[in-house]
């Protein structure tokens, strides 16, 4: 019998390991609290953002309704001050509309880098000093 590896702990764009985002609501694409993501996360759900009434509108705009509420996916809509494990690419999108949401850097994955610059992510953080 070969001996099980622990899964690799996951990071953040910092190169720390992830914080978790928000456990109420709760978040994250396994809803586990975390930016987590894996293969089957075709989404790629690794950005922890605050959201605003301005990214709320603009996903809705997008065909994402964040707002009302799905209770059968025990999904109970968003307002803006809580935070979310959003796709990068749709953050991404809102940058290049002018209406991302901060971000928090500690409890963001670092598969984010595949689609968003560190640098982007650093001017609407929420956790830099």
């Amino acid at each position: 019998m070969s001996a099980r590896r622990a899964p690799r702990r996951a990071l953040n764009v910092l190169g720390e390991p992830l914080a978790p985002c928000s456990v109420r609501p709760l978040t994250g694409f396994y809803r586990d609290g975390c930016c987590n993501t894996g293969y089957d996360d075709v989404g790629i759900h690794t950005v922890c953002a605050r959201m605003t009434k301005e990214f709320l509108e603009f996903s809705r705009s997008r065909g994402n309704d964040l707002v009302t509420p799905a209770p059968h996916y025990g999904f109970p809509g968003l307002k803006p001050g809580d935070q979310w494990c959003v796709c990068a690419g749709r953050w991404k999108e809102a940058l290049d509309a002018g209406v991302a949401p901060p971000v928090v850097l500690a409890a963001t994955h670092e598969e984010t880098l595949a689609i968003v610059s560190l640098a982007d992510l650093k001017r609407h953080a929420l956790d830099l000093s």
